[in-house]
């Protein structure tokens, strides 16, 4: 069945999401964040692994493997921040946003797999000790504290709303956490000279990441397979539709995420009565906006006079025609 009516993207444009691409935080705004973060944690890094060889500190090595990770981390976040800036072209009709949900995801691995290189050296160092040069290794230590404090203290405010920031918010976070674990570590070896201490610090580092980061890498693993975002009730949504005015069935709802703060959704709404009008729908989709953190919608409108089954559940859409009622 064919709809008489005219809702192009144009139109869609007009009362759409223009304005709601600002909802992703702004790189701009964490441009100087990124790069003041970047900047004191690679030179941390070259400080801190020189001073753990020179010291004979697993713990101290280990943690600046495990700010090597992150400041590679925050290359690839603030990167991504800005591919999600590009605006649609070519092949890529919804920009670049996906970009931000693939660092996400590569930031988790980063630290898995930094947690694998600390875990295996810890274990060598057990049955290996080697005496380590305490004081060095918590001044050391907790100059990294502050750097990492400070850096996840500017990432702290739009960890809230981004997978992406969140990640990087987490790192540094972590790592301040991580590095007063090494302080104490090296105050204990100076009080009883136990060198195993060194190690064992290294797995709780290892533990401590790793619980840190599960979460992100789950996230970013179901975001990227186009998992309906969490914080998003698609049974809500499903009962918001069915319940407005016409709507005799929704089918075929699908939700997904754009990128690290962008959702979208498309559905196929059941309205006997045929179109109801731009006014309806764009009042559905300024609702799905507001209540669901829905920012891109598009809403297929059918009279229900044939069947139409979905293509993901094993059949082909017929060949008949519907009308569609967009909103970007």
């Amino acid at each position: 069945m064919s709809h008489d009516h005219k809702h192009d993207h144009d139109h869609g444009h007009s009362h759409g999401f223009g304005h709601h691409h600002h909802h992703m935080p702004d790189p701009a705004n964490h441009g100087r964040a990124f790069a003041l973060a970047i900047g004191l944690n690679a030179l941390f890094v070259a400080i801190e692994f020189t001073y753990g060889f020179l010291a004979n500190s697993t713990a101290l090595m280990a943690d600046a493997g495990h700010n090597l990770s992150d400041v590679l981390g925050l290359v690839l976040a603030w990167g991504a921040a800005l591919l999600a800036k590009r605006a649609p072209h070519g092949r890529y009709t919804y920009g670049l946003r996906g970009s931000s949900i693939l660092a996400a995801l590569g930031n988790g691995l980063l630290l898995m797999i930094a947690c694998g290189a600390i875990a295996v050296e810890a274990a060598h160092r057990f049955f290996e000790p080697a005496p380590v040069q305490g004081m060095t290794v918590s001044i050391v230590a907790a100059i990294g504290v502050v750097i990492n404090g400070f850096s996840a203290w500017l990432f702290m405010a739009g960890s809230k709303g981004d997978l992406n920031l969140r990640g990087a918010y987490l790192h540094m976070a972590a790592d301040a956490a991580l590095s007063l674990g090494v302080v104490i570590s090296g105050l204990v070896i100076m009080g009883t000279g136990w060198s195993w201490i060194d190690p064992a610090v290294s797995l709780a580092i290892v533990l401590v990441i790793v619980i840190g980061t599960w979460s992100l890498l789950r996230e970013s693993v179901q975001l990227s397979m186009a998992a309906v975002p969490q914080g998003v009730d698609a049974d809500a949504v499903r009962n918001y539709l069915g319940k407005q005015p016409g709507v005799k069935e929704v089918h075929d709802l699908h939700i997904w995420a754009l990128s690290t703060t962008e959702n979208a959704l498309t559905a196929h709404v059941v309205m006997p009565g045929g179109y109801p009008g731009d006014r309806v729908i764009d009042a559905m989709v300024a609702q799905l906006r507001s209540d669901f953190a829905i920012h891109h919608c598009t809403l297929q409108v059918e009279e229900g006079t044939t069947h139409h089954d979905c293509a993901l559940d094993g059949h082909q859409h017929g060949d008949h025609a519907h009308g569609h009622a967009h909103a970007h």
